[in-house]
């Protein structure tokens, strides 16, 4: 593994911890810190449509984080990360369990890709996709 790459790693990786954790916990604030506010910024979501912009992305994440009260359980695993001068990104699945403010308590599993770029020396996001992980192997019948 490059420096590079594990610098980046070695800085992203916590913060993914803990916006995934607030973030499933309704709290905004280290998501909204977490992504970057120049244009351009887009997310496709697990539960919304493709939205571009920082304003658009700003609701999304504010809607998102409304859906849930308390997440007691939250693993980023790590497939693969790339790094070349100021933009990386990152692949894996997030995995969590998360209360919503009904009390229903609800296991998800997300297969993610992030987009990275730094911005004043700092690793901002300007993409995610995220979606429900298949479970079918299309090697398998």
């Amino acid at each position: 593994m490059s420096t590079q790459l594990q610098a980046f790693l070695d800085e992203w990786i916590p913060v993914q911890h803990k916006t995934g954790i607030d973030m499933h916990s309704g709290d905004t604030s280290s998501w909204i810190e977490a992504w970057s506010h120049r244009e351009p910024v887009t997310v496709f979501g697990a539960g919304v449509r493709a939205r571009a912009g920082w304003e658009a992305v700003h609701r999304t994440i504010t809607w998102v984080a409304s859906a849930f009260a308390d997440c007691p359980s939250y693993e980023f695993e790590l497939i693969t990360a790339g790094v070349e001068g100021d933009l990386a990104y990152t692949c894996g699945f997030e995995r969590y369990t998360a209360v919503r403010p009904s009390g229903e308590t609800v296991r998800n599993e997300l297969r993610v890709t992030q987009l990275y770029r730094r911005e004043d020396g700092v690793w901002k996001i300007v993409h995610r996709h995220g979606d429900h992980a298949l479970r079918v192997d299309p090697g398998t019948d």
